[in-house]
């Protein structure tokens, strides 16, 4: 029975990293956004300020995820912020998906499967 609760522990945690990648791919929007702002300006600056609180916050969740996930598991799960870096480019950016991309996408999910499957064993 121990066993249940701890995989039940281990996918709540996992769940808890990728809201964690989610909301560190706002860092990379926020970034793009500010580019786009005259220096200096108060846009520039909220958005600079946004990234700033976005990557404090997550390095402090990120120490905390840590303590309950395998190191290799959370830093091969990272990558995700690829797939997510691609969807706010066409959501928010209007930019094209090209093939490469999504074989680039696709390779990605297969080396988390790879590597959450390995840590299993």
């Amino acid at each position: 029975m121990p066993e249940i609760k701890s995989k039940a522990s281990s996918f709540k945690w996992f769940i808890f990293l990728h809201i964690l990648l989610f909301f560190y791919s706002l860092s990379n929007v926020c970034s793009k956004m500010a580019a786009k702002q005259e220096f200096l300006s108060f846009k520039f600056i909220l958005f600079y300020g946004c990234i700033i609180a976005i990557l404090g916050v997550y390095a402090i969740v990120w120490q905390q995820i840590l303590k309950h996930i395998p190191l290799t598991t959370a830093f091969c799960n990272k990558a995700v912020g690829i797939i997510w870096g691609i969807m706010w480019g066409v959501i928010l950016f209007g930019e094209t998906i090209k093939w490469n991309m999504i074989v680039g996408a696709v390779i990605v999910i297969i080396g988390v499967i790879i590597v959450v499957k390995s840590d299993e064993q």
